[in-house]
Formats: C-alpha cells, sequence, structure tokens
C-alpha cells in the first residue's frame, strides 16, 4: 500500500492509498474549521454549516443529495469536531468519482435555503436537548469548558442555544467565505483508488479557487477549574482531566500508552482497582486526547452518591501509585493495545481515509506507518513512570461532576491528596 500527496497550485490538498483486494473506497474532504475557528459570536455555526450541507446544493436538492449516494449502495455523511469539519462517502470502486461530485457540490456550492435552515435549526436544539440529557455526553463538555475557559477550544461544538436560535443565511456563507479556502481543505481518500484521476479531479473541481487566509485561532491555555452541576439522577458522574502534549509532541505517545494503562481496558489499573475489586463503578476509563498545541489525560467514571468520595481518593491513589511502580509488563501490553487497535482500524478505507487527512493536516505529509510503530516501540518504562508522576502531582487540572454531587470533594480537596 503505497501513499501519494499532491498539491494544486492554489493550495488544495490531495492524499491518497490505494489498498489492493478492494472493491470499495472511501473518499473525503477535511476543512480546517473546526469549533476552535469560531468567534464567541459564531460558537456552534460550524455544526450547523456541516447540517446544512445535505440540505441542497445549486445543482441537487437534499433529496437528490441522498439519492445520487444510495442509488449505487453508497452512505454519505459528515461530522464537526474542535479542529475539522470533514465530508465524506462510501462507495463501490467504478462510483468514485460520483462520490467525489457530490462531497465537492456540498462543499462548494450550499443554497442555504432559508426554510430549510428553519427545518435544520430545529433539528440541531433537539441535539443539544438530547445531549443536555446524556449525562456521559454533557459532562465532557463542562470539563471542556473548565480546561480552557473564555477560549474558543472550551467551548460546546454544538454551540449555546441562543446562538443556534439566531444563526442566518448571511451568518453560514460568512463563515464558508472565511473558512473554506483550497488551503483548508484536504481531499483524503483510501481503498480502491486511483490517485492521478482523483488529481485530475480535484483539478477540475477545486483549481478554480482562490487562496485564503481563514482565522488562526490562538494558542491554547489549560486554564483549569470546577464544574459542580447538582442534579437528582440515579448515578453520580465524575470526570476529570489533565493537561497533556499536543500531537505534534513526541511524548503524545507516552501519554497515550500511559491512559491505557491506567484505564484503557479491562486489564488496566483503574478498571481492576476500583470496579473489580472494590465494585465501586460499571464504567471507568482513562483516555489521552490531543489538539494542535495542547491535550488532555481523562479520566471518566458514574457511581453513587454514597461511593463517589472512594472512588475519587483511589484515582487519585492509583494515579500516584503508577509514578512508582508502573512495570514493564503494563508497558509492553499498553504499547501492543495501541499499535493492534491502529492497525487493525487501518483495515477500513474510511478509518485510512481519516487517518491520512489528519496527517497531513498536522504534519504536512503522512509518516509510515514503521515509523509510527517505532515512535511507540522506544517509549519506556521510565518514560511511562515520569509521565505518571507529572500527571500525578504537578500537571494543571480540571474537574466535572453531575448528578447528586453535593457532597462530593471538590478540585481542591483531590488537589491536597495530590499533593500529599
Amino acid at each position: 500500500m503505497t501513499v501519494r500527496q499532491d498539491q494544486l497550485a492554489n493550495g488544495f490538498r490531495i492524499v491518497s492509498e490505494h489498498m489492493p483486494g478492494l472493491q470499495s473506497a472511501a473518499i473525503g474532504i477535511w476543512v480546517t474549521a473546526g469549533g476552535r475557528h469560531e468567534r464567541i459570536e459564531q460558537n456552534g455555526i460550524a455544526h450547523f454549516l456541516e447540517h446544512m450541507a445535505f440540505k441542497g446544493t445549486k445543482r441537487r436538492s437534499a433529496l437528490e443529495i441522498a439519492e445520487a449516494i444510495e442509488d449505487v449502495g453508497g452512505y454519505i455523511n459528515a461530522y464537526t469536531s474542535r479542529e475539522v469539519t470533514a465530508y465524506y462517502a462510501r462507495v463501490l470502486k467504478e462510483d468514485v468519482g460520483l462520490g467525489l461530485d457530490v462531497i465537492g457540490d456540498i462543499v462548494l456550492n450550499p443554497v442555504f435555503d432559508p426554510r430549510e435552515i428553519e427545518v435544520e435549526r430545529g433539528v440541531i436544539l433537539q441535539e443539544i436537548g438530547q445531549a443536555h440529557d446524556t449525562p456521559d455526553d454533557i459532562i465532557f463538555d463542562w470539563l471542556q469548558e473548565e480546561s480552557y475557559r473564555d477560549q474558543p477550544l472550551g467551548r460546546t461544538i454544538l454551540g449555546p442555544v441562543e446562538r443556534v436560535r439566531s444563526f442566518s443565511r448571511d451568518d453560514l456563507s460568512a463563515f464558508v467565505s472565511e473558512h473554506y479556502g483550497p488551503e483548508q481543505m484536504i481531499l483524503s481518500a483510501a481503498g480502491a483508488v486511483d490517485h492521478d484521476e482523483l488529481v485530475q479531479m480535484a483539478s477540475e473541481m477545486f483549481g478554480h479557487l482562490k487562496p485564503r487566509k481563514g482565522l488562526v485561532p490562538a494558542p491554547a491555555r489549560f486554564t483549569g477549574g470546577e464544574a459542580r452541576h447538582d442534579k437528582a439522577l440515579e448515578q453520580a458522574h465524575f470526570a476529570l482531566a489533565f493537561e497533556g502534549p499536543g500531537y505534534r509532541e513526541n511524548s503524545i505517545y507516552t501519554a497515550q500508552i500511559y491512559s491505557s494503562a491506567l484505564g484503557g481496558g479491562m486489564s488496566s489499573r483503574l478498571f481492576q482497582e476500583v470496579r473489580e475489586v472494590r465494585g465501586l463503578c460499571y464504567t471507568i476509563f482513562a483516555q489521552t486526547g490531543a489538539y494542535a498545541d495542547t491535550g488532555t489525560t481523562t479520566i471518566y467514571a458514574g457511581t453513587s452518591a454514597e461511593q463517589l468520595g472512594e472512588l475519587a481518593a483511589i484515582t487519585i491513589d492509583e494515579m500516584k501509585r503508577a509514578a512508582d511502580d508502573m512495570s514493564e509488563a503494563e508497558v509492553a501490553r499498553a504499547r501492543a493495545q495501541m499499535k493492534a487497535g491502529m492497525l487493525m482500524g487501518l483495515e477500513s478505507p474510511s478509518n485510512r481515509a481519516e487517518r491520512l487527512a489528519r496527517l497531513v493536516q498536522i504534519w504536512g505529509t503522512v509518516p509510515s506507518l514503521e515509523e509510527t510503530i517505532a515512535r511507540i516501540d522506544a517509549v519506556t518504562t521510565a518514560d511511562v513512570r515520569a509521565f505518571a508522576e507529572t500527571m500525578a502531582i504537578t500537571a494543571p487540572a480540571a474537574l466535572a461532576l453531575y448528578g447528586p454531587v453535593s457532597g462530593a470533594p471538590g478540585l481542591a480537596e483531590l488537589q491536597e491528596r495530590r499533593a500529599a
């Protein structure tokens, strides 16, 4: 499998990987325009725009967009994150040209029909309401807000209700004009694809676009803080975040191995001690997330109000213990899980296309799998222990609590336990 890259004169980038033996392909446009590219009065508009992409273009109605892909047995979708918006499809190899034509159409030619805007506004307001009714969703929005308070990176992707209610056709068009330039776009494809054909199609479809500079987000600052939302729920929801490396830092691999060993699976320390030995919860996990210039290691659990204090204390204790006695076997297991997860995921052309786009966005090129695996293998037990010590003692922290949490320990109390 060979990765190939090209760039048009206007800055539009194309990356692809042919996967022998496949009869289908994943193809999409990744745009560097997510939640952190919004000004405060625009909060939620990147996500609103993603919804509107499927509501009609100058060439196709909303139904015709869906039919064009589904008539050939494919599917089409999109998502918005804090750093990108993606529009993608999965089709058979003979329909790659059709898939790119439809995706290009929705990215380049949206009509923003006022009637459709009102329909989709209602859909998004329902989505916000659903998120607020899902404790293990909304708690991560509050945790993000406390981690990056008063910054675009800390704002919800869906946006607040009052903003969503106010967005107009002109607002949507202005965001596209500012951020959907050729330099912000990456065409990524994997599977049964021909790179030279993709470049030709991209040139015809996107080569006329004029370069433009989008808003460069301000550097992120991890602020830390506490959010406590007391509500009569069955469970108390607990989420901690600690400042970690961004995805351009070599220590990101150490952070990922650490979070896997701490709470990434059934054999992890938190799962074993908190759930299997003490029976304090059904769900507990740790994970590492990263952005261009910052990142977080996050721990989440749900338990009863009466057991939350014990669970929080054990979590801090396990973090401190990991700095002292994280074993070679645990690190080796976490490395194996990380490599296996990555390689298994890349058997899917959709996952592979997304990986290609993200790596081009981050690095401007695609490091080989061998290079990535070598970086994972280079992480030592001493590296993980040193990182664990930082997480346990000195890393800035944020806390979010939701449910019957009036008596739960606060961030100050947990900080005291970290320092003890």
